[in-house]
């Protein structure tokens, strides 16, 4: 009798426990008993600290202006679980789901019984199974989002075509080390032998690292700014962000993004040089227009996302102090008449006092820090600290929700932020009270 979807994602989930454990064996353990996919897919990984997500997003919307079949393997998820896996933007089906699961549980059961490839875990299944999935349905080219780091990271048995590493920041300093040198070394465990590897807005010292790296590796390096630039101009007028591009192929002038900050157009830039680069290597014939409407066409759910004009409600999952630091920027340039109205809660195992020290900073800000459920949230106890003119606790967020509607005036804005898990809880609320006025 076949699984029920339901039956089969816990049984993913179910692998969650193992956690995070960086190391390829039990990974490639099992993509061994699938016939090794990873071998014939043709791949782009992408790691970096922020905006892997919508330079994946940016380039797959680029990459299908030309007709092509494009897999992405991204996450966490906003809405629904088979996004992480998906063709064109469209999830993996739960049949597809069902099928895997029921493919795999004998496998993983026989893995279990040997010390060196028992315990993997939810995400490394993932990625086998997105890479089964792929090779399945013979997609063109799949983008691979790293997960953690890169170097033991479990996407990184693919056989990549090029490599990208977008930003360097401290996250998940507890498993990638605590200086920027140290994750940037992690990061460039994806350079692959004679592979190019295009670099976003990176820091001198942590750039350093990747040159040496690729250097070894002798792949070429497209770095930003030197070898491909962004000028950004301003932000667009219904919603996104401006800028001109200039490549080896010349001036890209008024490229629009329809997501909002500057980092956006980093990350715009980034996928833009990828896609120049590929369709290069692939001798594949394309468009100013390929790029222009693509990008057009991007959507990335909870990045500076707008889902209510009146009153103005953006969703950002600014989850660590590198993304947070950015967001402030964007509120300061973007909104610096409005008074800004924040829902905040992260996990416990991020630099929360340091994301809160940033929103505070930002002017004519109303803060309100809360929890939600989730087993790594963090508690309020944790922000007590913080409490003050300018900044509440609320036990509950859907109470501080409903608050911060309550008191808002016609002028003001209201920022849903922190934890990508808790943004999505946040989301889904939101979309299902389905006013008229909520796109």
């Amino acid at each position: 009798m076949s699984l029920a979807i339901e039956e089969a994602i816990d049984w993913i989930h179910s692998r969650l426990p193992f956690g995070s454990r960086p190391g390829l064996d039990r990974v490639e353990e099992l993509l061994n008993r699938v016939d090794n996919p990873e071998d014939k897919v043709p791949t782009i990984h992408i790691a970096g600290t922020n905006g892997k997500g919508s330079t994946v997003t940016y380039l797959r919307c680029m990459l299908e202006e030309l007709g092509l079949k494009v897999g992405t393997f991204t996450s966490p998820y906003i809405e629904h679980f088979n996004e992480r896996i998906a063709i064109n933007g469209h999830g993996i089906s739960d049949n597809h789901i069902i099928q895997y699961v029921e493919k795999y549980q004998d496998l993983i059961e026989e893995m279990d019984q040997q010390p060196e490839s028992a315990g993997i875990t939810e995400f490394e299944t993932l990625t086998v199974m997105a890479l089964d999935y792929f090779l399945d349905e013979q997609v063109d080219v799949a983008i691979v989002e790293v997960g953690l780091g890169g170097l033991l990271d479990s996407t990184n048995v693919v056989k990549p075509q090029l490599t990208a590493i977008t930003t360097i920041g401290k996250d998940h300093t507890e498993i990638l080390g605590d200086t920027l040198e140290k994750i940037a070394f992690q990061k460039a465990g994806i350079i692959k032998e004679s592979i190019p590897v295009v670099t976003g807005n990176i820091e001198e010292e942590a750039f350093m690292v990747i040159d040496k790296v690729a250097k070894e590796k002798h792949s070429s390096v497209y770095r930003y700014d030197k070898d491909y630039k962004a000028e950004y101009l301003h932000p667009d007028k219904q919603w996104g962000e401006v800028f001109h591009f200039y490549g080896k192929a010349g001036k890209l002038p008024n490229v629009k993004v329809p997501l909002l900050g500057r980092h956006q157009v980093e990350n715009a830039a980034v996928a833009i040089q990828l896609f120049h680069l590929y369709c290069d290597m692939q001798q594949i014939h394309f468009k100013d227009r390929d790029v222009y409407q693509g990008l057009a066409k991007a959507q990335w759910p909870a990045r500076m996302e707008k889902i209510s004009d009146e009153p103005l409600i953006i969703l950002d999952g600014a989850h660590n102090d590198h993304a947070m630091h950015r967001l402030a920027e964007n509120l300061k340039k973007e909104f610096p008449n409005r008074e800004i109205h924040i829902l905040f809660s992260a996990l416990a195992t991020k630099n929360v006092d340091q994301m809160i020290g940033l929103l505070r900073k930002v002017p004519n800000v109303h803060l309100y820090l809360t929890t939600f459920d989730y087993p790594r949230a963090i508690e309020l106890t944790k922000m007590a600290h913080f409490e003050d003119e300018k900044t509440e606790l609320v036990s509950l967020w859907q109470f501080g929700l409903g608050e911060i509607l309550e008191k808002m005036s016609g002028d003001d804005l209201m920022l849903v932020t922190g934890s990508l898990y808790f943004v999505s809880q946040v989301r889904e609320l939101l979309l299902n009270i389905g006013s008229s006025d909520v796109e």
